[in-house]
């Protein structure tokens, strides 16, 4: 088994943690999206409920954008000047 450096592996925690952020909000906004496509009735009282106890798709769009455009380009910079990728 091959040897990793101590700043691979933190940039791999890092990077693992910011596409957990960007998946836990997309199920955030799960509910928010199948009301949007679907529409049917039965979503619409599903998000009137949600809304009812607190329910605001905004901070997953605010914290998983955020989240997807760090972790992007962290993972851009890495690749281009860690792993030999074209400058």
């Amino acid at each position: 088994m091959g040897t990793q450096s101590t700043a691979k592996t933190i940039f791999l925690l890092t990077s693992m943690v910011g596409w957990l952020i960007v998946g836990a909000s997309l199920m955030y906004l799960f509910p928010a999206v199948a009301d949007r496509l679907v529409g049917s009735e039965l979503t619409h009282l599903w998000m009137e409920n949600l809304t009812r106890g607190g329910y605001h798709p905004s901070l997953a769009w605010i914290s998983g954008g955020t989240a997807f455009g760090i972790t992007l380009l962290i993972n851009i910079i890495w690749y281009q000047r860690f792993e030999g990728g074209r400058s």
